[in-house]
């Protein structure tokens, strides 16, 4: 790979002050080279010709006009470029950020399309406004809240829900439902309806789609067939019956504050929440892999407030929520976009096109349209991992498939919540049931290891030893001394000394303290001693605080596992 004077930068600059870390743009503006300007204005005329048939495809699917995308591309990369972080990441529509606001917007605007345009935006305007109270926060850990085993299952869940909302346009039937089950049911149900003349433009586009995905990616192949979808029906007597686009109003939005209040609008809230995870998880995902494929460091606090800026551009020119998707920063990316200047150069040529050409999408067959978003929601489903996860782990495998069901169940937007539900649960499964490791001297040394997943290990006569792989804290306390007192009394009266290597527990707090002074009292019950070694720093004050050591003993940095069995071997202990 070619390198790039751009890399070195990045990972040599010296510390930035605080302005300039807040306004990116003076980071990489007074280095700017004037041979970057060629590839940025490349890279921003092929993004925004891969950005209008994929925004025209998205609005469709979030139940907007067409143009209101493409008000997205427009105004959300001039916002992201101002205050962004990345240098590649491409801002606008997505699938999943389409079809949440479509399905969740109906309701609420109870059949206004004018009321429902106006929540849309409102969603947008909410997304910026706690993206930057996210960022005043420091809450850039909004990150964590889904695990990518639990992303896996809502990004394929999500690619299932849009595609039944695509088929009916795609085979020219009315379709139908309010959920996933009912969609699929009326797909299957007026298969025999199908229009064999949409059905040929439809998959003919998607044909075409997929062979451009497949042997030259990177390049605006959905203008393409777009171009050649509107030719054949405009030179053909199909007007009448197939269903295009019809009229998209000329020239760029008005810029204006929102027209409802948050207030006016119950449901805002938690559309919006979701919104903000989806986009900067998915922003901040993509934009790690372009960081780490160039040498520079993604800023993800600042990446709060360049998706707040985005959306707050947005919000004000009318759109619905952005985020920075994979595909089209992969389109920037392989352009050879160098900055953020490409984003703005993309915008500038959008807004050209919104002025003077607007006029030519007249003809634009929707079913072509479906065939653009089935095609892009093809990378939300990745099988590879998918099986990966069924070889690896079972327990994950299931994680995925019940944020999947969770979505095609539950919907797109209460599927974000179960989404986040099962991460944080399976988070404190994790701790509330640690493993407790039973160690064994491994053979021809002083070191002590896991006895089930090393059976050749060394057993100490007389000895238990035993780590928990976690913090010892209040939820997990019962289930450790339970463990542990089990194998004690599946070790029987041989049993004289039990050890607790404290190395891998960096926390332990007053309840596991408390713990290890009953584990103590239940021990010398049976006339067995406790020690305790290799505890971390504040683990050790707190259990002298406790008065652990006047019970198990001195607790210090320097004694190991095997010191503590060979002075025991060796000097012998009463109690």
């Amino acid at each position: 790979m070619e390198t790039d004077s751009t890399n070195a930068t990045a990972s040599t600059s010296p510390k930035v002050s605080r302005w300039k870390a807040i306004f990116p743009p003076a980071q990489w503006a007074p280095t700017y080279q004037a041979r970057w300007l060629k590839d940025d204005l490349f890279a921003g005329i092929t993004l925004a010709a891969y950005a209008i048939p994929v925004a025209l495809a998205y609005a469709t699917l979030a139940g907007l006009p067409p143009q209101v995308g493409v008000y997205g591309y427009l105004l959300g990369g001039l916002g992201y470029a101002l205050f962004g972080s990345s240098r590649h990441l491409a801002i606008g529509p997505t699938s999943a950020i389409s079809l949440m606001v479509g399905v969740s917007v109906a309701p609420l605007a109870m059949g206004d399309p004018v009321r429902y345009a106006q929540i849309a935006t409102l969603s947008a305007f909410v997304v910026a406004a706690m993206c930057i109270v996210a960022w005043l926060l420091r809450l850039s850990t909004l990150t964590s809240f889904i695990s990518e085993t639990v992303l896996l299952g809502f990004k394929a869940g999500a690619a299932l829900s849009i595609a039944v909302t695509q088929i009916p346009a795609l085979l020219g039937i009315p379709g139908g439902g309010r959920n996933f089950i009912e969609r699929l049911f009326a797909i299957t149900s007026q298969f025999f309806q199908v229009d064999p003349v949409v059905t040929s433009i439809g998959c003919g586009g998607l044909l075409l789609l997929w062979f451009g995905q497949k042997f030259m990616p990177g390049r605006p192949i959905a203008l393409f067939v777009v171009v050649i979808s509107i030719a054949f029906i405009s030179m053909t007597n199909l007007t009448s019956h197939v269903v295009t686009v019809g009229e998209v109003p000329s020239g760029l939005p008005n810029f204006r504050l929102p027209a409802l209040r948050i207030r006016e609008v119950d449901g805002i809230l938690p559309l919006a929440f979701a919104a903000l995870l989806l986009s900067y998880i998915e922003s901040v995902s993509a934009g790690r892999a372009f960081a780490a494929k160039y040498g520079y460091k993604l800023d993800v606090r600042q990446e709060l407030l360049g998706i707040g800026s985005a959306n707050l551009f947005v919000a004000f020119g009318q759109g619905y929520p952005v985020a920075g998707g994979l595909s089209q920063s992969a389109v920037n990316e392989k352009a050879g976009a160098k900055t953020p200047l490409s984003l703005i150069f993309a915008s500038m040529t959008l807004a050209f096109c919104l002025l003077f050409f607007t006029g030519f999408l007249k003809n634009l067959p929707k079913a072509v349209l479906a065939a653009i978003v089935l095609v892009a929601i093809t990378g939300l489903i990745n099988f590879r991992e998918i099986r990966r996860l069924w070889r690896v782990s079972r327990m994950e495998f299931t994680v995925a498939a019940v944020a999947l069901v969770g979505v095609l169940l539950l919907g797109i937007l209460k599927g974000v919540v179960v989404a986040a539900i099962v991460s944080i649960l399976l988070l404190l499964q994790g701790v509330a049931r640690p493993h407790v490791a039973f160690l064994g001297r491994i053979p021809g040394t002083r070191r002590f290891s896991d006895l089930a997943r090393h059976q050749n290990n060394e057993r100490i006569p007389g000895v238990l030893a035993f780590r928990v792989e976690s913090g010892i804290v209040y939820f997990n306390v019962d289930h450790i001394l339970r463990v542990v007192l089990d194998r004690v009394e599946a070790e029987g009266k041989s049993l004289r000394l039990v050890v607790c290597d404290l190395s891998t527990s960096p926390r332990v707090d007053l309840a596991g303290t408390r713990m290890f002074l009953e584990l103590h009292t239940e021990l010398a019950k049976r006339r067995i001693i406790l020690r305790l070694v290799e505890a971390h720093a504040s683990v050790r004050d707190l259990l002298r605080i406790e008065g652990a050591e006047d019970r198990v003993g001195r607790i210090d940095r320097f004694a190991m596992v095997a010191d503590v069995i060979e002075h025991f071997q060796t000097e012998g202990v009463q109690i």
